[in-house]
């Protein structure tokens, strides 16, 4: 899948004791719980009564942005990389078009669209080549595109959005690499900042280390992050989607050196609930934000497994 795999170094499974029965749970784990032929997982979860609640949070109108600016030097997994080329009929000094003598620029942008601030799709990533609700790649993966579960059929998450902020519960910023929160964790942050997750809302996390990795063009390759058991225990409450200001949501290194990019298995294949990675969310943390207008609307592009986002929070 992404080859910080590799850069962590070989898999053991000597390493985990209970990897047999581990690989036993693994064996069970579709159809989803939204049913056998869904491909939109926890969205299912959105209403629109759901919404309109969330849009009486909006008190003040302030608004954050949570997706970084990409270019060039956003660090990224090999191979991914972005470009962006400004063109303008021949050098761009030719004569104007008409008696208002119109000018312009055009742009052409080469880019995977795994990098920077993005949101997983139910299609990247799956277990012994399947993936959500059971789907082998060969019924859905193509060079040309995915002919099911592309981010173009995300409907507009709009809900109600929280901050947990884990530098509080830890009493570091940023939270040490490899530091896995769980429900415990989940918990207390959840009661410090005096909310409790509901069925249908999105969940991001603030650990400083996005902050901490500051304009570094080096790709954060360990982190602070969520847990196996913290992603099955917010799947169970319903959320739509969790996020971080991370680069992989999950901790790494992992909690289980045997089981490489378990929560993403967990969320996007057992439990159908999006990812959402690199995440800008210190400004929410340092307003003390803790639960806010959330909307994102996914750019429409066909068969993508991944897309580029900048989801906007709104208190």
């Amino acid at each position: 899948m992404k080859s910080i795999c590799l850069a962590l170094g070989a898999v053991a499974l000597s390493a985990a004791p209970s990897f047999a029965q581990e690989a036993a749970a693994d064996a069970d784990w579709y159809p989803s719980e939204y049913g056998a032929d869904d491909r939109l997982g926890a969205v299912a979860n959105l209403s629109e009564e759901k919404t309109a609640a969330a849009a009486r949070l909006i008190q003040t109108g302030k608004t954050y942005a949570l997706g970084q600016i990409t270019s060039r030097e956003t660090p990224a997994y090999a191979p991914r990389r972005y470009d962006v080329y400004v063109m303008q009929p021949s050098d761009g000094s030719g004569t104007p078009l008409g008696e208002n003598k119109a000018v312009g620029n055009d742009d052409l942008v080469q880019t995977f669209v795994g990098i920077g601030s993005q949101i997983d799709g139910l299609g990247h990533m799956g277990i012994d080549h399947r993936y959500y609700n059971g789907v082998h790649v060969s019924e859905f993966v193509t060079p040309a595109g995915l002919t099911q579960m592309g981010t173009q059929d995300i409907p507009p998450i709009v809900t109600r959005g929280i901050l947990l902020d884990m530098t509080a519960v830890f009493g570091e910023s940023p939270v040490p690499d490899g530091t896995a929160f769980n429900r415990a964790e989940i918990e207390q942050a959840a009661e410090r900042a005096g909310v409790t997750i509901e069925k249908g809302d999105v969940v991001l996390f603030h650990t400083g280390a996005l902050e901490a990795h500051g304009d570094s063009t080096e790709l954060m390759a360990t982190h602070p992050g969520l847990g196996v058991e913290g992603a099955n225990y917010l799947a169970d409450l319903g959320v739509v989607a969790i996020g971080a200001d991370s680069t992989a949501l999950e901790a790494i290194p992992f909690e289980n050196p045997a089981r490489p990019f378990e929560v993403h298995q967990t969320l996007l294949a057992k439990r159908g609930v999006y990812i959402l990675e690199n995440m800008v969310t210190s400004e929410l943390a340092a307003d003390g934000t803790t639960e806010f207008f959330f909307s994102l609307g996914i750019p429409r592009l066909n068969g993508t497994v991944q897309a580029m986002i900048n989801p906007v929070a709104i208190r």
